[in-house]
């Protein structure tokens, strides 16, 4: 059905590799592109298909990506690279006719600051153009937003208190290490938090703001709210929301590592002077931490990412609670990659599937929730993700 071009070969890539080689139907040729060929290369002989080609590519220049697009003509390009290089494979895509899919929004490499609106900036080059840009289509932003539309065609008529609950109760047996690129993991948690209430944003200090929440399976956790990108795109695509948080969970010892990590100035991300030469200390540290892709063969718990809703239908007001939990030990079964990939990794191939199927094909940029949700909801059900739905109980929020 189509040419997908993966870009990105870490923990989240290798999954939509695996994934995307899952469903021959929907992706009939496939390409995998890296900074480093030997990452794709690997992937590729875990899979098992020598049918999948390998590129070397810069994602930081456009001029590369546009020559890779040129010689491989994808139908979409699912990006899981870095947060840095989403507009220049968004030009590229521009100047080649290729449809684009990410799983989470630009941020400049000089500040640690996320928003939408530099790729909302895209949407009339991308109408003009006749392309479809899909963004955020990984877990949490993702499938936390294709849960709230979810919830607004079938369960509310008007939602108006969403709290976007993200736990990981794994144990990866490490002292320190975090699920995903350290930098950006970093960079993420160390910021302000940030939450939207009667049509403004608050802003708190960095984890200020925590509570116990219940989760299935796995009882009380300690839960800090954050600022997530998805709040951005929700408030404005659901304008009856009164309140918008989102909420995750750190353990206590990893909350300590990480005020030790600031306090000694390793989470900067200004270059400082070593021996003649300029480094980041937030990179230095990646290089010395555990990598995020190797965690999997130990890791055991699971995650639990969902949902919990408030609003009104038919008069009266209603709670609703969608989720999903995954296993870390399932998913490096499957994968070899652990649970944070693999629920970012299946939601990004499902996007790319529901472009190739024409349900999630309108030129211009989008966010998952202004699409159709139910048959990537059914896809999630199929594709290692299956969810589950609690009606008027408790959110504890």
């Amino acid at each position: 059905m189509g040419k997908v071009l993966i870009i990105g070969a870490g923990g989240v890539g290798t999954v939509v590799a695996h994934k995307v080689a899952q469903n021959p139907d929907v992706f009939t040729d496939i390409m995998i592109a890296s900074r480093t060929k030997s990452k794709c290369d690997a992937i590729v002989e875990a899979i098992g298909n020598p049918n999948i080609k390998t590129a070397q590519v810069d994602a930081d220049q456009v001029n590369e990506l546009i020559s890779l697009f040129n010689s491989f003509r994808p139908d979409i390009v699912i990006n899981v690279a870095l947060p840095y290089q989403d507009l220049t494979i968004m030009e590229a895509c521009l100047k080649t006719g290729v449809n684009y899919l990410d799983t989470a929004n630009y941020e400049p490499k000089d500040v640690a600051h996320f928003e939408y609106s530099w790729q909302w900036a895209y949407k009339k080059r991308f109408e003009d153009a006749g392309l479809t840009a899909i963004l955020g289509c990984g877990f949490d932003p993702g499938v936390s937003g294709v849960y709230t539309a979810y919830a607004a065609k079938h369960h509310f008529d008007e939602i108006q208190y969403l709290d976007i609950v993200d736990c990981n109760a794994g144990n990866h047996h490490k002292a320190f290490a975090t699920n995903f690129n350290p930098e950006i993991n970093i960079r993420e948690i160390t910021q302000n938090g940030r939450y939207y209430e009667n049509g403004q944003w608050v802003t708190t200090k960095p984890l200020e703001i925590h509570k116990a929440l219940t989760y299935p399976n796995i009882g009380p956790r300690e839960s800090y709210l954050l600022y997530h990108e998805e709040l951005e795109s929700l408030v404005k695509n659901f304008p009856s929301i009164k309140r918008a948080r989102f909420w995750m969970t750190f353990g206590q010892e990893y909350l300590t590592h990480l005020r030790v990590i600031q306090d000694i100035g390793m989470a900067r991300i200004d270059p400082i002077d070593y021996n003649g030469m300029k480094i980041v200390p937030l990179q230095f540290l990646k290089a010395v931490l555990p990598n995020p892709q190797d965690l999997g063969e130990n890791y055991d718990g699971e995650t639990s990412i969902g949902c919990r809703i408030r609003g009104l239908k038919d008069g009266k007001e209603h709670t609703y609670y969608i989720y999903n939990n995954c296993s870390h030990q399932a998913a490096y079964k499957e994968t070899g990659m652990q649970g944070v990939s693999y629920t970012t990794g299946v939601p990004a191939m499902i996007g790319a599937m529901m472009f190739l199927k024409g349900l999630w094909k309108r030129p211009g940029v989008w966010n998952v929730e202004e699409f159709d949700p139910d048959p990537f909801m059914e896809q999630l059900n199929k594709q290692g993700l299956p969810w589950h739905e609690v009606m008027d109980e408790d959110l504890e929020l």
